[in-house]
């Protein structure tokens, strides 16, 4: 009976103290945060409220007061920018995932497998989302670069203002092909429908995805719960199921 009430006690403690964290997530990450967030209320009774969006977009908000507490973006630029010119808690970022860009097709055997459709396809619409927004862009536009197709595929660009938007184009059709995230079409880093080309690292510049506290959820212990959980084991095997790289 002791046990039971002490037990009981424990758990009122928990959800007395359990709070609400803002959370701004770059798009990318739409899959493994929804994941994420739903152990993250589990194991510390904290709630985490999602919004996604592009990196970019993002720092705009937060630039003109949007009350998020946490921000999860694409790169490791625009958390350093925060932090920089006061919006964000200096040193309070961490890299939680390295992205992994693929150019994916919903049409099954479409893509070959070192991506020379790049050159030697046909297609009239090739999607990606918008560099001055998103870092996948950057990395998409690096990447026709490397390959000397940009300027000759530049006209057929449809660009998604994210990366969610921009694989919503190829996935109804809107575009035969496009550059997303590695994340949104595959499980256990395997392309699970369609067909793609994992872009070799080498082709691209290696995209740090860093996460920061905001100054408007410096005094939230949810936010800070949930820097602190984006480091453990279950978060950490979460996001490698997805297809991201783990940082050192």
């Amino acid at each position: 009976m002791r046990l039971i009430i002490t037990f009981s006690l424990v758990l009122f403690t928990a959800l007395a103290n359990a709070q609400t964290t803002l959370v701004a997530v770059a798009s990318n990450f739409t899959k493994p945060m929804t994941e994420i967030a739903a152990e993250f209320e589990k194991t510390t009774g904290h709630t985490a409220k999602l919004s996604f969006s592009s990196s970019g977009k993002f720092v705009s908000q937060i630039e003109n007061g949007a009350p998020f507490d946490v921000f999860l973006s694409a790169d490791d630029k625009s958390p350093s920018k925060l932090q920089q010119s006061g919006f964000a808690v200096y040193g309070s970022h961490v890299t939680y995932a390295l992205g992994k860009l693929v150019l994916w097709s919903s049409t099954a055997n479409y893509i070959d497998e070192n991506g020379d459709i790049l050159s030697k396809g046909d297609f009239k619409h090739i999607a990606l989302a918008d560099p001055k927004l998103a870092p996948y862009g950057i990395a998409a536009v690096e990447v026709l670069t490397n390959k000397n197709v940009f300027n000759k595929l530049k006209p057929l660009f449809v660009l998604g203002e994210n990366i969610s938007q921009t694989h919503q184009f190829v996935s109804t059709g809107n575009a035969e092909l496009g550059f997303v995230a590695l994340s949104q079409v595959s499980e256990n880093g395997k392309i699970t429908h369609g067909s793609g080309w994992i872009v070799p690292q080498n082709f691209y510049a290696p995209m740090k995805q860093d996460a920061v506290l905001l100054k408007t959820g410096e005094e939230n212990p949810a936010a800070k719960a949930l820097l602190d959980y984006l480091k453990s084991a279950p978060t950490l095997a979460i996001i490698k199921k997805y297809g991201y790289d783990l940082p050192n």
